[in-house]
């Protein structure tokens, strides 16, 4: 059994796109792409894929991850194409490689997200930047499932920075660019909690919903404080050995 893993984005107005939205699209994908797909045992055989830490429906990113397992071996390229044709424009599917280390989701310990906060200007971002990285802990609360949860969203930050716009940005107004990575922990901070957090430490409050990207996730760097490619291990990885039918 060979298993490939996958990186695919989710752009435009594809980011409004749930999780189980995507799932339905990916397997009809699977379909069209002739993929040699393996599948679970038992009444209601499922095709063998496992995704890793989906983003929250509304935001965009260009890091999401998941991996397939397949019964014939496939050339990780070919079929990343191959794939990337059988799903709509904005799910893109933008890396392959066939997985030679275990433990995938071990490693996305951490995520760097973009924050774009039209009607607020940089200097105003910066000052509540400021406030929020010089407090010990900034609580914030959300419904969950299952109920009310407090969250220290300073803890789970690594860095905040304010980062110039760039021209592509749509209007006139105002607006200011924040660079996050936040730890993945239990229970898990959004960037909407961090928003909250701005809120609470300098009375930041964005006059619009903030356009939120997820722009990498992986293993986190604490030394530089990036996160880094969680599929290098697997590209740097000894090739497996086959058998000469073609199997692991």
């Amino acid at each position: 059994m060979q298993r490939i893993r996958l990186r695919y984005t989710k752009r435009g107005r594809l980011r409004f796109t749930s999780h189980r939205d995507f799932q339905r699209a990916f397997e009809r994908a699977l379909r069209r792409a002739e993929v040699p797909m393996a599948y679970s045992a038992g009444f209601t055989p499922h095709p063998k894929v496992s995704y890793a830490n989906a983003a929250p429906t509304g935001t965009g990113s260009e890091a999401e991850y998941l991996e397939i397992a397949l019964t014939e071996r496939r050339d990780p390229e070919v079929l990343r194409r191959l794939l990337d044709a059988s799903l709509p424009e904005g799910l893109d599917v933008i890396d392959a490689v066939e997985a030679r280390t275990s433990g995938f989701a071990d490693q996305l310990t951490a995520s760097c997200w973009e924050l774009r906060l039209d009607g607020v200007t940089p200097e105003e971002a910066e000052k509540a930047v400021e406030a929020f990285l010089a407090a010990d802990s900034v609580e914030v609360q959300r419904q969950t499932k299952k109920g009310m949860r407090t969250f220290d969203t300073r803890a789970a930050v690594a860095s905040l920075e304010v980062v110039p716009a760039g021209s592509d940005r749509p209007g006139d107004g105002p607006c200011a660019i924040l660079r996050l990575v936040v730890r993945h922990q239990t229970p898990a901070v959004r960037p909407d909690d961090v928003l909250s957090g701005l809120r609470a430490t300098a009375d930041l409050a964005p006059p619009v919903p903030a356009a939120v990207t997820r722009l990498a996730q992986g293993p986190l760097d604490e030394e530089t404080g990036t996160v880094t490619d969680p599929l290098a291990p697997d590209r740097d990885a000894t090739p497996v050995a086959t058998a000469p039918d073609g199997t692991a």
